[in-house]
C-alpha cells in the first residue's frame, strides 16, 4: 500500500484510515457529518494526492487529446481546464479526467482517478502515433482540494496570485506558502467552491504547505476533511464517481455526460456513441431520494410498481446537508422522467423513492 507524502500527518490528527486505490488514505477525522458540515458552510482540506497527473507536451500534444477525449479541447486557452471523459472502443468510459491547458497546442496537463492511472496511460500511449511527449508525474505531484466558501478568504493570505477571484475551471501557476510552481486550480468535487493545489513534493514542500495551511485556518476553523465526506459533498451535487456511476460499460450519453460530448472533432468510437445520440438511450443515470426509510445502497435493485427490475443503485446515502437519504442509478428511459416513482429494493422490501433533478435539495 502507498502512503501520500500527508500519510503521517492524517495518522497523527487521529484519522481513520483505509486503503483506497492501493494508497493508505484518511477516510475521517471527527466524523463524516462533522467534516461534511465544515466544507458546506466553511473550509475543509482533502489529501487527493493519490490522484493520477500526466503531462503532453509538443505540437501534437493537442491532436492526441482531441482523438482520446470526448470535450473539445481545442477551445482552452492558457489557464482554462475542462471536465471530459476517455471513451473507449465500444463507447464506454476508460475514465473522466480533467484536461488543464498550459499551454494552448504545446503543454497539457491531464487529471485522472486514483484507480485508473496505469490504465488510462497505457489507453492514451497506444494513440500516441505522433510522438507526444508523454510523462506521469502521478508519484511525485501532491494535490491538496482547499474546499468550503471560505477557502480562497483563508488562503490568500499564502500567496500574491489573486485566487479569490479566480473564474471556476481556470488556474494560476507560481508562489504559494514559500514554495515556487504551484498549480492553484478553481476546481473541486464538492460543489462549495474553493481551490485544488497541484505541486512537486520536494524540499520538504508536502510539510511546508501543509503547515501553513493549518497554522492560519485552523484559528479560522479550516478542518482536515476525508474520503467519507469528500463522497457525501459529491452525491449531494450529483457528480459521477468512476467506478460507481460511471465505468467501462456505461455510454457518457447514458451517464448524463452528452453536455462533454462534442461531435464537431474525431474521437475514440465516435460513431458508435452518435449513433447511440440519434436511436436514444435504453437507460439513464438519474438522481433520485427516498420518499419512504430506507438508504440505498451500490448495486441494490431499482423496481417498478409492480415488482419489475428497471435498473440498479450506483451510488446512495444518507445526505447530511439535506437530512434526506439520495442516490443516483441508472434506469430504463421510460422511468427516467423528473418525479418519476421507482421503488428501490432494500432487503427484499421495496421501498418508495423518486427521480429528482441533480444538485439534489
Amino acid at each position: 500500500m502507498k502512503n501520500t507524502p500527508f500519510t503521517q500527518k492524517h495518522i497523527a490528527l487521529g484519522a481513520k484510515m483505509a486503503e483506497f486505490a492501493g494508497y493508505n488514505m484518511p477516510i475521517s477525522y471527527t466524523g463524516i457529518n462533522d467534516e461534511h458540515a465544515a466544507v458546506r458552510k466553511n473550509a475543509g482540506v482533502f489529501d487527493v494526492s493519490h490522484m493520477g497527473e500526466f503531462i503532453l507536451k509538443g505540437e501534437n500534444a493537442l491532436d492526441l487529446i482531441q482523438r482520446v477525449t470526448t470535450n473539445d479541447a481545442s477551445k482552452l486557452v492558457a489557464g482554462q481546464a475542462q471536465y471530459s471523459c476517455l471513451p473507449n472502443a465500444t463507447g464506454g468510459i476508460v475514465d473522466d479526467l480533467i484536461v488543464y491547458c498550459v499551454e494552448p497546442n504545446k503543454t497539457y496537463m491531464l487529471v485522472v482517478n486514483a484507480s485508473n492511472i496505469e490504465k488510462d496511460w497505457n489507453w492514451i500511449s497506444q494513440f500516441n502515433t505522433k510522438e507526444v511527449e508523454m510523462h506521469n508525474i502521478s508519484d511525485k505531484t501532491c494535490l491538496l482540494a482547499i474546499q468550503g466558501p471560505n477557502a480562497t478568504k483563508i488562503l490568500q493570505p499564502l500567496t500574491e496570485l489573486d485566487i479569490m477571484n479566480l473564474k471556476y475551471y481556470t488556474f494560476v501557476k507560481g508562489h504559494f506558502a514559500g514554495v515556487e510552481n504551484v498549480l492553484i486550480s478553481a476546481t473541486g468535487y464538492t460543489g462549495s467552491g474553493g481551490v485544488e493545489i497541484y505541486f512537486e513534493d520536494s524540499n520538504g514542500a508536502a510539510d511546508k504547505i501543509w503547515d501553513a495551511i493549518f497554522e492560519i485556518g485552523g484559528p479560522q476553523g479550516l478542518k482536515p476533511i476525508g474520503l467519507g465526506a469528500r463522497d457525501t459533498l459529491r452525491l449531494e451535487m450529483g457528480y459521477c464517481l468512476y467506478g460507481n456511476d460511471i465505468d467501462d460499460t456505461t455510454s457518457p450519453l447514458e451517464g448524463g455526460l452528452g453536455w462533454i460530448t462534442k461531435f464537431t472533432k474525431d474521437f475514440t468510437a465516435r460513431p458508435i456513441i452518435e449513433a447511440l445520440k440519434a436511436e436514444g438511450v435504453q437507460r439513464k443515470l438519474v438522481g433520485f431520494e427516498m420518499l419512504e426509510r430506507g438508504i440505498p445502497r451500490h448495486d441494490y435493485l431499482i423496481k417498478d410498481a409492480a415488482g419489475n427490475t428497471i435498473g440498479k443503485v450506483t451510488s446512495g446515502t444518507q445526505a447530511p446537508s439535506l437530512n434526506k437519504a439520495i442516490g443516483l442509478g441508472y434506469v430504463a428511459t421510460p422511468h427516467a422522467a423528473i418525479d418519476s416513482e421507482i421503488f428501490i429494493d432494500i432487503r427484499n422490501s421495496l421501498v418508495k423513492a423518486k427521480v429528482v433533478k441533480a444538485p439534489f435539495a
